[in-house]
């Protein structure tokens, strides 16, 4: 294995679609109002890139149709526009080390837009859509998140969505999710699910990190923990420097969850960046400081080796 190919990056979560939505003028190649661009995922050896499907509301209220535009930028402006390969099959994630431009991956964050009907969410697996993330920070038909005073579990109709999820292949994530909707999914998924941008929170008290418990709960089934570069969920007051990130590894590492870390940038859903992590180009140097603390197979395995692992036993077969 070459060194560009050891040290590629698999990244969780990125929000350039809600951009490109909201200034259609955007242009994915080199355009400095994105985080992520295409020049800076080449630059920055990144193998794989999620990209999120979120409504903002403030372009009103958030409805299929929505979705479906995300959907159509994503298909023309990133994969037709920039050459960017669409992962939605186990038998792909196999090969994502090879030297080839980036992939890309498609999740929907917060499950608002469905508008309660699961034949949407069918629509959305057969359109490549891949992970779901079951809620933004507060209620919505399915679940309460992470910011709902009340801390809610799953709706009728959101248990409804996690047995269709079991069956169907599309995958879980629950950054985002109320403590009580976790422990809920945990105890009723029959498969594991991620957390794709969420840190740890004894080392940062931020709501939106993942407590001891739900961390070790991650690693035992076998999860996905995505440490993300949002600077107020990596150090208390902000101000975060990448050497910070350190922390959070250290601590899901002791936990046991090194085989189950990866990382989800939230790059292009802030307006801070933790610094030396401006932009996916930045990924070079977050792997450099990496080999100077940790065992390269740790390493690799971080930047995207549990990643494609995960990927590889749980994205559903294609058929043929």
């Amino acid at each position: 294995m070459g060194t560009a190919a050891k040290f590629k990056v698999a990244d969780f979560h990125c929000d350039a679609l809600s951009k490109l939505q909201a200034e259609p003028d955007i242009h994915f190649k080199n355009d400095h109002r994105l985080d992520v661009t295409a020049e800076r995922l080449a630059a920055g050896n990144v193998g794989l890139q999620v990209f999120a499907v979120y409504l903002s509301e403030t372009l009103g209220k958030p409805g299929f149709e929505r979705i479906l535009g995300q959907l159509e930028l994503f298909r023309k402006r990133v994969i037709s526009g920039e050459g960017l390969r669409w992962l939605r099959w186990k038998e792909e994630a196999v090969i994502t080390s090879a030297p080839a431009p980036a992939w890309a991956l498609l999740s929907l964050e917060g499950v608002d837009g469905l508008e309660g009907n699961l034949f949407y969410a069918e629509l959305l697996f057969e359109l490549g859509v891949r992970f779901l993330g079951i809620t933004w920070n507060y209620a919505n038909w399915a679940a309460d998140g992470v910011l709902e005073p009340r801390n809610g579990g799953f709706t009728k109709k959101g248990r409804q969505l996690i047995e269709w999820c079991n069956t169907s292949g599309m995958l879980l994530d629950v950054s985002h999710l109320s403590p009580s909707g976790f422990w809920e999914l945990a105890e009723l998924s029959t498969r594991p699910f991620i957390a794709s941008h969420s840190n740890a929170a004894a080392v940062c008290s931020h709501p939106r990190n993942l407590s001891d418990e739900q961390i070790k709960a991650l690693a035992a089934m076998d999860g996905r923990i995505g440490l993300t570069f949002v600077p107020w969920f990596v150090r208390n007051g902000g101000g975060a420097k990448a050497e910070d990130l350190l922390k959070h590894i250290e601590h899901v590492c002791s936990l046991g969850g090194s085989r189950q870390l990866m990382f989800g940038s939230d790059f292009d859903g802030i307006d801070a960046w933790v610094e030396g992590l401006e932009h996916p180009g930045k990924y070079t140097a977050l792997a450099d400081l990496l080999l100077k603390h940790y065992p390269e197979d740790e390493v690799i395995g971080w930047l995207h080796g549990n990643a494609m692992r995960f990927l590889s036993k749980q994205l559903p077969s294609r058929v043929y």
